[in-house]
């Protein structure tokens, strides 16, 4: 990693120079600006006030002694407004290239004894995955396997909400309106079969309350009163307790609902080490509060009702258990987050959940930290923001949630429709077509949902996504297509590595930038963002495109050119397909 080396060498000048060692956030090194000359850039302000230098007194003398000292690392330097841009040594460049042109780990890290648990996915089972879903699973799966690559031992976990009130109201309108219907009996796959159950329960529930309005009740009284919620209600009371007619059914349900889940999850390439489900979690938590009592984190109220009061930290009071005794999301989730800690003993446990959650996420911290669990100080909250479509905002209970595998599907069929009309679909048998189009499908959905910053509301248009132009997933598979193309017709002489002739700057910067992909990926991993890697794959193959379109491969000027190119071309092919697999994304040999 060039930029860390770099920072190496200039601390051991520092220190020689002026005996003063920097911190790593002291002291930057950055690919250096296009409109500059040079490869990578010191910034030198931050070092200015401890050593009483002005830039250019400072820039000239650590240039020096860089090239002095290290002439197989550095050629030139030069220093503008603060800036110390240093030139690479093309040999530097040149050894990478024909170490690891083909290197499939060029750019991982080796295992580093540390060990993170993602938690994604969390569905209910009251209805099928939706495009929210799929931000937040290509998002955890994305962040496990850039963790897994920056030498992380990584476990995938899932907790799947099967009980409460939502998920009565599924098993409600199948016992009023089903007559009997089955997933097998429908032909439905069986997510989405007991999916239409809760939207007939929220269409049955607003008609109900109109009808008790229209009798004289206000609307408040009318939404608590309505026959078909107080009958969910009542499931409820009876699925606490164990009647043997709700669980029978209420398994039968969830077993439907997680047969579908399956089928997604593989499409889509999620998978879990562990999954736990919230009817195995809900009444964890209610002794680790009681242990609270009596360290006096928490309060009890006359009415016997349990609270914390977090209001010297900016939040508010918290209830933790009920005056009945029984638990809320709260006390379940401390309780799964020892339960966790104890089972898997990790370093730092990642909760990949939309930003609607925030508060909750901050109180939970804050609980355990108050209670001294062992792991409270590594929890994080991989907050996202919300997925809309152009109509504005998805809602489940109205029917308007756009279903993942109907999205899917109409991702496949877009990415068959636009590879026919560009004409790309000779040499290919009819099952390849098949793969084809669902890896390019596939590949858009990911790509256009993982190359937004996490933290940012995104509006989801399939048409945009698949295009063979501009910041997509099929422009990244498309380019490396055309480098597999151009592999298969000229072979590398494997022999060849001395390369005489100066680098052109389409080469130089080719060789650059993939050189930095072990940077960027450690940048993606520290601050959780696969956007980082996403876009930096985008400006990768659109840099092998501008090489492509300038300089000959095939009918190189010389040998010598034309297996450097090969190499090159080769590089950036070895890092594209590690960098979209990261992503979750597989990339083609033809196209």
């Amino acid at each position: 990693m060039l930029s860390t080396l770099i920072r190496e060498k200039a601390n051991e000048g520092l220190k020689e120079l002026y005996d003063v060692i920097f911190s790593e956030k002291e002291f930057q090194v950055n690919p250096t600006k296009p409109e500059f000359t040079g490869n990578y850039t010191i910034v030198l302000f931050s070092l200015i006030k401890t050593l009483k230098n002005s830039p250019d007194q400072l820039g000239n003398a650590l240039g020096g002694y860089l090239l002095e000292k290290h002439p197989t690392l550095f050629i030139d330097y030069n220093i503008i407004k603060g800036f110390l841009n240093l030139t690479i040594n093309n040999e530097l460049l040149i050894e990478m290239l024909n170490k690891h042109h083909q290197d499939p780990c060029f750019g991982k890290a080796p295992l580093n004894g540390k060990k993170i648990m993602v938690e994604y996915s969390s569905p209910n089972t009251n209805k099928p995955l939706h495009l929210g879903h799929l931000r937040n699973n290509f998002l955890g799966r994305s962040i496990a396997k850039i963790l897994e690559a920056s030498g992380y031992e990584v476990i995938k976990t899932c907790i799947v909400n099967d009980r409460g009130i939502h998920i009565c109201k599924s098993m409600i309108a199948w016992i009023k309106y089903a007559n009997g219907a089955t997933p097998e009996s429908t032909g439905m796959k069986g997510d989405h079969f007991v999916g239409e159950y809760y939207v007939k329960f929220n269409d049955a529930y607003k008609i109900e309350i109109e009808q008790l309005i229209n009798e004289g009740k206000d609307k408040a009284t009318a939404e608590k009163e309505a026959p078909i919620m107080l009958e969910a209600q009542q499931m409820l009371v009876d699925w606490e307790k164990g009647v043997p007619s709700v669980i029978e059914l209420w398994r039968n349900m969830n077993q439907w609902v997680y047969q579908g889940f399956e089928v997604t999850y593989k499409r889509i390439g999620s998978d879990f080490a562990k999954t736990y489900y919230e009817s195995e979690t809900y009444l964890l938590g209610k002794d680790i509060i009681e242990l609270g009592l009596d360290k006096h984190v928490f309060n009890k109220k006359a009415d016997g009702s349990i609270w914390i009061d977090l209001t010297d930290e900016g939040l508010d009071e918290k209830l933790v258990l009920r005056k009945d005794g029984t638990s809320v999301y709260i006390t379940q989730d401390i309780g799964l987050a020892q339960r966790k800690y104890e089972e898997f003993k990790m370093d730092k446990s990642i909760y990949v959940i939309g930003d609607e959650q925030n508060y909750h996420m901050k109180v939970l911290q804050l609980i355990c930290k108050k209670l001294g669990l062992p792991n409270a100080d590594d929890i994080h909250h991989l907050s996202y923001g919300m997925v809309e479509l152009p109509t504005g905002k998805m809602k489940s209970r109205e029917g308007t949630v756009v279903d993942a595998d109907d999205l899917i599907d109409e991702m496949v069929s877009i990415a068959r429709e636009h590879t026919e009309n560009l004409g790309k679909v000779k040499d290919f048998s009819p099952e390849e077509l098949v793969a084809l189009y669902d890896m390019i499908g596939l590949g858009a959905l990911k790509y256009f949902l993982l190359r937004v910053d996490p933290k940012k509301k995104m509006i989801f248009n399939p048409e945009e996504s698949i295009d063979f132009h501009g910041s997509t997933g099929p422009f990244i598979q498309y380019t490396h297509a055309r480098i597999k193309s151009v592999l298969r017709k000229s072979s590398i002489d494997k022999d060849f590595k001395e390369y005489k002739t100066a680098l052109l700057d389409p080469e130089k910067e080719l060789l650059l930038l993939s050189e930095q992909f072990e940077t960027v990926l450690l940048q993606s991993a520290e601050s959780l963002d696969p956007s980082t890697l996403a876009t930096y794959l985008f400006q990768l193959a659109q840099s092998f495109n501008s090489f492509y379109a300038a300089l000959s491969i095939a009918s190189a000027e010389s040998e010598e050119k034309k297996q450097l190119r090969l190499k090159i071309s080769s590089m950036v092919a070895t890092v594209l397909c590690s960098g979209m697999d990261l992503l979750g994304i597989s990339v083609p040999e033809k196209m």
